[in-house]
Parts: structure tokens; C-alpha cells; sequence
């Protein structure tokens, strides 16, 4: 898939200096799917330690009278 993305002058300069042409997408991809996979772990630790927050648990039981309650 093709995607447009912006970045700043000088690093697109830089960019166009230091990497040949046929790596870069390779590159990019690489670098953004390391960034992805570090934030779904931060994603899933959050989830975990609100999971394990017994009085958070508590309180979201009370709403589950909402679940019925015909809103889709």
C-alpha cells in the first residue's frame, strides 16, 4: 500500500543523501513496524494493570446492567 506522510526538509534531504533508493520504503516500513509493536505492548501492559485494578473491576460491574439495555 501506498501512503503520504510529510516530514521536515533537512531530514528528507539527508534521507535522499544516505539511503538508495530501492531500501527506502523497506527501511521505513521496518522502522515504523518496530515503533507499532513497542506501543501495542505499552497498549496491552496498560490493558493488564487495569484488569488487575480490583477496584476499577468493581466499578465497571455496575454498569453491566447497561448491557441490555438496547443500544447497539
Amino acid at each position: 500500500m501506498k501512503v503520504l506522510v510529510s516530514i521536515p526538509d533537512s531530514l528528507y534531504s539527508r534521507m535522499m543523501a544516505t539511503i538508495p533508493s530501492k531500501q527506502r520504503s523497506k527501511l521505513i516500513a521496518r522502522l515504523l513496524e518496530g515503533e507499532v509493536e513497542k506501543r501495542e505492548q505499552e497498549l496491552y501492559q496498560a490493558a493488564l494493570a487495569v484488569e488487575q485494578d480490583e477496584e476499577l473491576s468493581a466499578e465497571m460491574k455496575d454498569w453491566d446492567v447497561t448491557l441490555g439495555d438496547g443500544i447497539g
